[in-house]
């Protein structure tokens, strides 16, 4: 699943490609990152963007995490409610869709400020369409589909946490 291929930019971004060749393997790579997120020194705290064009896979990523984490029953597409909140035993998980914003302004006049404030994970599809409101992610994925089935995931941490995340599942690996 993991492509060796690193690239340390400097001390705290690492980049990373991968290949999912099918859901399997994406929900493998859900796994291992649910792992790390719950074995981190700050608890399940942490910001993911996922961006890709309609169909790349980004809900379907995020369900597999979700469910990863400890969340039972039915996960929604936060599409038109642009938030669902979840809570598991290690924490509070919020998953955005801002895939129908038209202005940036609507992340605020939504009130999410007092989230992105607070302790949680933070898992946002289509951060372009909130691009300066939303706090620097630890993690970002650009996910993009590669062949019929296939997809490319490319991962760049732009945190501490992103790094020591990133890390631990090379460890893993």
């Amino acid at each position: 699943m993991i492509d060796r291929h690193s690239t340390s930019l400097n001390n705290s971004t690492i980049v990373k490609t991968l290949l999912w060749h099918n859901e399997q393997a994406t929900a493998g790579f859900a796994q291992q990152l649910a792992v790390s997120l719950l074995h981190q020194a700050s608890g399940l705290n942490a910001c993911i963007t996922l961006d890709g064009e309609l169909g790349a896979g980004k809900t379907t990523f995020v369900r597999y995490l979700l469910q990863s984490l400890g969340v039972t029953g039915r996960i929604k597409s936060p599409n038109y409610a642009v938030v669902e909140p979840y809570c598991v035993h290690a924490g509070q998980i919020w998953h955005f869709d801002f895939y129908r914003f038209t202005n940036p302004k609507e992340w605020e006049d939504a009130g999410f400020r007092d989230i992105f404030a607070s302790a949680g994970l933070k898992l946002c599809e289509w951060p372009l369409n909130a691009q300066g409101m939303l706090p620097t992610p630890d993690i970002a994925l650009q996910i993009s589909v590669d062949g019929e089935a296939q997809r490319k995931v490319i991962l760049q941490s732009h945190t501490e946490i992103g790094s020591s995340l990133l890390s631990q599942l090379e460890q893993r690996s």
